[in-house]
């Protein structure tokens, strides 16, 4: 039997994979994703665990490859919208991205800028970057877009002299601080670990 939950997460990827593994924990494996919705089947409480990693920065077929890698490594992937777009035929527009996901279509990556990925319950903790200097690049990438929106917004908001930008571009500094929080966090557990 199968259970549809509707939520809406954006860009908070921890939250989003921390209700995941809840679900898994009560019996529930995640089967489909759509916009907002999420499909589950039952299965055995705690058999699967969830991570969920950004991948708009990657063309369209850096993210098939990456996908087909954690396939071939057993995992199970979906792919994830991190916006809420209705539009067909949308292009956005990322030019932070690497070469090949800087225009973003319904045909490559648009409403594909996250990544699901399901494994099997082993016992041991599961991360899908676990090199200091994976982490770090992670959260490079995922810095990139926020620095993007701010830089938008502060031009944009003393071009057009309205308050509306200037809400965007604190967004954006808050997405920007929680980045490098997360930074300075992992340079200290590398001066202090051995990865």
């Amino acid at each position: 039997m199968s259970k549809k939950c509707y939520r809406y997460y954006g860009s908070l990827l921890v939250s989003q994979a921390n209700w995941l593994n809840k679900m898994a924990e009560k019996g529930y494996r995640l089967i489909r994703t759509g916009k907002m919705l999420y499909e589950f089947e039952e299965c055995t409480p705690g058999q699967y665990q969830y991570c969920v990693g950004f991948i708009g920065q990657m063309s369209k077929e850096s993210a098939a490859d990456y996908a087909r890698f954690l396939e071939d490594v057993g995992y199970r992937v979906f792919f994830k919208n991190i916006n809420l777009n209705w539009n067909v035929g949308k292009v956005v527009v990322r030019p932070w991205a690497e070469q090949g996901g800087r225009l973003a279509t319904n045909s490559t990556t648009f409403n594909r800028e996250l990544l699901i990925v399901e494994k099997e319950t082993d016992g041991k903790p599961f991360e899908l970057h676990t090199t200091y200097e994976d982490k770090a690049n992670y959260c490079k990438q995922m810095r990139r877009p926020w620095l993007y929106l701010f830089l938008v917004s502060v031009v944009l908001g003393i071009l057009m002299r309205t308050w509306v930008w200037g809400v965007f571009g604190a967004i954006s500094v808050v997405g920007l601080l929680m980045c490098q929080i997360e930074l300075l966090r992992l340079n200290k557990q590398a001066k202090t670990k051995e990865w």
